[in-house]
């Protein structure tokens, strides 16, 4: 009995920091990476009151569309085309007048003078 539970004392502590080796991190199912093209203009639109909005779109072959968020990290220069990937990941809870979505700059790929 008492060399069972000397192998125990031993085996159990060996097998413990293996597993803890192997545990990886679940990753964030809500986040996603996405490639931006960001038109060289601005236009106005209205969310809630008139702002400026960025023209943005995913491919080349798509239609601008209005972007009514923040790219945390990015910094608009009008003139400029840029390629951007960004981050984007659900918030839990949004406020009322605000976006669902948290967009954050991974890595500006080009900037274009247009």
């Amino acid at each position: 009995m008492k060399n069972i539970l000397k192998s125990l004392s031993i085996i159990l502590p060996i097998v413990a920091i293996f597993l803890m080796i192997q545990c990886k991190p679940m990753s964030n199912s809500t986040a996603d990476i996405k490639t931006f093209i960001v038109a060289s203009q601005t236009v106005d639109c209205t969310v809630v009151a008139p702002m400026k909005c960025l023209q943005v779109k995913e491919k080349e072959s798509d239609s601008w569309g209005n972007f009514y968020s923040n790219i945390e990290g990015f910094t608009y220069e009008p003139g400029f085309e840029y390629v951007l990937n960004v981050k984007t990941e659900k918030i839990e809870n949004p406020p009322m007048d605000g976006s669902s979505i948290k967009y954050t700059l991974i890595k500006q790929v080009s900037k274009t003078r247009k």
